[in-house]
């Protein structure tokens, strides 16, 4: 079945340029007040899972800072949405791939707020390659920069500002053990943020501090029509057996259950979101 028709952006792609537009709950999320009072730091929280998951904390009653690229048209509706439900919502567009800018985000974070509660490590790069061949060092190094080491550097710069009951929350993916073949570099970056956060659910377990990820099957954002071929766009959810990709809607609240204190026991764990593709 056909979730969506061909279609192709440069990258990191913009939802204004999707059709059809994704759902990230603006109409249909409604929050019952679980992270009451909590900061929230989400990268790649302009659009897609991110977007999703800043809504979701905001009527869950978190202020959220919104880390992004330079996407700033979808950034602002990212913000909208926040203080609609009247929470604070800052802004840092930047280069995750830049260590420097990784601790920019967590200092002016804890300018605005004194700490950080929750942090979300979920912007990634990927590119479709058919061959080993096509992938350049660049590409490599910037993969592993933007989806793994960032995630290590945001962590180091958080943990001095987050008090017990703080959530380090990581995206990896289904194909974190079910790699696909042309998203080789991506693949490798989401298996080791399920095994880095493993790590940090031991190293953190005594301070009080959880760290999970939550590993998504196909979700509709733009990073998939800015990284796949047309045909692989138009295929784009079929393989799983509900036989569509899930809208960014739906992953926000294992996000938002991992981050309050409903998920207090939760930790060491990737939780799969993937429409009946089971993880190991």
């Amino acid at each position: 079945m056909t979730n969506q028709p061909a279609q192709q952006q440069e990258p990191p792609g913009s939802e204004q340029e999707m059709t059809p537009k994704p759902d990230h709950g603006e109409e249909s999320y409604t929050g019952s007040g679980k992270l009451e009072g909590k900061v929230a730091v989400i990268t790649g929280g302009d659009s897609g899972i991110g977007k999703a998951v800043a809504i979701a904390y905001a009527r869950e009653g978190a202020d959220v800072v919104v880390s992004y690229l330079n996407e700033h048209e979808d950034a602002a509706e990212t913000k909208h949405w926040v203080e609609q439900a009247g929470r604070k919502c800052v802004l840092i567009s930047g280069d995750l791939a830049d260590p420097a800018h990784c601790r920019e985000i967590i200092q002016k974070t804890v300018d605005e707020f004194g700490r950080v509660d929750v942090l979300v490590s979920n912007a990634a790069f990927q590119m479709d390659h058919p061959t080993l061949e096509e992938i350049t060092d660049e590409e490599w190094d910037k993969t592993i920069a933007i989806n793994l080491s960032a995630f290590f550097h945001l962590t180091k710069a958080a943990l001095p500002h987050m008090k017990e009951g703080g959530s380090i929350i990581g995206s990896s993916s289904v194909n974190s053990d079910m790699p696909s073949p042309t998203l080789l570099p991506y693949a490798a970056t989401k298996a080791a943020i399920a095994n880095m956060t493993a790590s940090l659910a031991q190293l953190l377990a005594e301070k009080g501090i959880r760290a999970n990820s939550v590993a998504p099957g196909p979700v509709w954002t733009p990073l998939i029509p800015a990284t796949m071929p047309e045909d692989k766009v138009a295929s784009f959810g079929e393989q799983v057996p509900m036989g569509r990709a899930a809208q960014p809607a739906e992953l926000a609240p294992v996000y938002v259950l991992l981050a309050s204190d409903d998920g207090s026991y939760v930790s060491g764990a990737r939780v799969a979101v993937t429409g009946g593709k089971p993880i190991l």
